[in-house]
C-alpha cells in the first residue's frame, strides 16, 4: 500500500521533473505570463493575447495531450485553423464593421493604402536574401500588412510551422503602432509639412456607390490574383452585408458573436502552435525581427509616397497620413490625427487619415492575394 502511494506521488511529480528536464517549455510557459499580462494590465490587444498566452501555458505544461490527437487544442486547431476557416469568418466580421466611406470620398488617399503596402515586398526580398524558403519569406513579410487575420490565413496556410511566431508578432506590433510609428514619422518629415491643415472636402458618397465597391473589388481584385480571393472575398461579403442594410442580424452577427468566439478559438489555437521545442529558435527570433522591419518599412513607404503625392497635388497634403497607410484599422489613422494635431491644434487630419487607413485595410488583402498568386504562378503553390 505505501509504495503504491509513493509511486503515484511519483507520478505527480513526474511533470516537474520534465519541466526542467526541458527549459524550452518552462521558458514558454513565462512567455505565455507575458502574454497574459500584456493583455491583462497593459490592455495589448487582450482579446487575442488573452487566449494565445493562456493556450501557450496549456501546451507547454510537461505530458500534457492537448495537442496530441484528439486532444482539445488538436481538435480547435484542425477544425479552424488547418481548415483556414477562423480567419476567413474573422474577416467577414471586419468587413461587416468597416466604413469604406472615408476612401471612397476621397480615392486618393487608397493610393497611401496601396503605398503603405511597399514595406511587405521589401521585407519578403530580405528574407529571400537571408535564405528563407519562398512560402516562409511570404509569411514573414505579410506581417508588415499590421494584419493579424491576413498574417494567420498566409502562415497557417503555407507556413503552419512559424505560425506562432508570425501571429504573436502581428498582433503584438499591432498594438505598439501608436509606439512604433511616431518617431518614423517625425524623422521624415520637416515641421512645415507636420503642421499642414487639411481641409475636408469631399462630395457624399452614395448608397449605390457603396454597393458598389465590394462587388467591384471582389470581381476585379479575384481576376488579378485569384489565389486570395478567399480573404478579399471574405472582407467584401461582410462590407456588403453592412452597406445593403437588409440583413442586419447577419451583420450583427459577424461583427459580435460570431467575431468573438472565433477570436477566442483562433487565439487558444495559435497559442497550442507555441510549444517551447518548436517556438525557441533563433528562426523565431529572425521572423519578429524582419515583422519589425515589415512594419516600419511600410510606415517610411507610406510617408514617403505622401509627400511625393504633396509635390503634384493643388491642395497640401500632409504627409503624416501616409503613415495611416497601414492596415492596423482604426489605430493607424488615430495616431496620425494626435500626431498632427500635436504640431499643429487647427490640424484635425483623422478623415483623411481614415481614408489611407481604410484603403490599407483592402491593399494589405490584395498585397497577399498578390503574392499567393505569384507564387502559384511560379508552380511553388497549387
Amino acid at each position: 500500500m505505501l509504495e503504491a502511494i509513493l509511486n503515484g506521488l511519483s507520478g505527480l511529480t513526474m511533470g516537474f521533473q520534465h519541466l526542467f528536464v526541458d527549459w524550452r517549455s518552462l521558458v514558454m510557459i513565462i512567455v505565455g505570463c507575458v502574454l497574459l499580462y500584456l493583455g491583462i494590465k497593459k490592455d495589448c490587444e487582450p482579446l487575442l493575447l488573452v487566449p494565445i498566452g493562456f493556450g501557450c501555458i496549456l501546451v507547454n505544461i510537461p505530458l500534457s495531450d492537448v495537442m496530441l490527437k484528439d486532444g482539445f487544442l488538436r481538435v480547435i486547431y484542425d477544425a479552424g485553423i488547418a481548415t483556414e476557416l477562423f480567419p476567413l469568418l474573422i474577416f467577414i466580421g471586419i468587413g461587416a464593421m468597416t466604413d469604406f466611406g472615408p476612401v471612397l470620398a476621397q480615392p486618393k488617399t487608397f493610393l497611401l493604402g496601396a503605398a503603405g503596402q511597399f514595406g511587405i515586398f521589401l521585407t519578403l526580398i530580405l528574407a529571400l536574401y537571408l535564405g528563407f524558403p519562398k512560402l516562409d519569406a511570404v509569411s514573414i513579410g505579410i506581417i508588415g500588412a499590421c494584419d493579424g487575420p491576413t498574417a494567420i490565413y498566409v502562415a497557417s496556410k503555407y507556413a503552419p510551422h512559424l505560425l506562432g511566431a508570425v501571429a504573436v508578432a502581428a498582433y503584438s506590433y499591432m498594438a505598439l503602432v501608436p509606439i512604433i510609428q511616431p518617431p518614423i514619422m517625425k524623422f521624415l518629415t520637416t515641421d512645415a509639412e507636420r503642421k499642414i491643415v487639411m481641409k475636408f472636402t469631399a462630395r457624399p458618397v452614395s448608397r449605390t456607390t457603396k454597393l458598389l465597391f465590394p462587388l467591384v473589388i471582389t470581381i476585379v481584385g479575384g481576376c488579378i490574383a485569384p489565389k486570395g480571393l478567399p480573404l478579399l472575398g471574405s472582407i467584401m461579403l461582410g462590407n456588403l452585408m453592412r452597406e445593403s442594410g437588409v440583413v442586419a442580424r447577419l451583420t450583427k452577427a459577424s461583427e459580435n458573436e460570431i467575431a468573438n468566439v472565433v477570436t477566442l478559438f483562433l487565439g487558444l489555437a495559435i497559442g497550442a502552435t507555441m510549444s517551447g521545442p518548436a517556438f525557441i529558435r533563433t528562426e523565431t527570433l529572425i521572423v519578429l525581427g524582419l515583422g519589425f522591419l515589415a512594419i516600419c518599412l511600410d510606415t517610411v513607404c507610406g510617408v514617403l509616397f505622401a509627400k511625393l503625392m504633396n509635390t503634384m497635388s493643388r491642395e497640401k497634403i500632409n504627409p503624416l497620413i501616409g503613415a495611416a497607410g497601414i492596415s492596423a484599422f482604426p489605430m493607424a489613422a488615430r495616431v496620425a490625427q494626435k500626431e498632427g494635431y500635436k504640431y499643429n491644434k487647427k490640424s484635425h487630419l483623422l478623415m483623411h487619415a481614415m481614408g489611407a487607413n481604410a484603403g490599407g485595410q483592402v491593399g494589405s488583402v490584395i498585397a497577399a492575394a498578390v503574392m499567393l498568386s505569384v507564387l502559384a504562378g511560379m508552380g511553388i503553390i497549387g
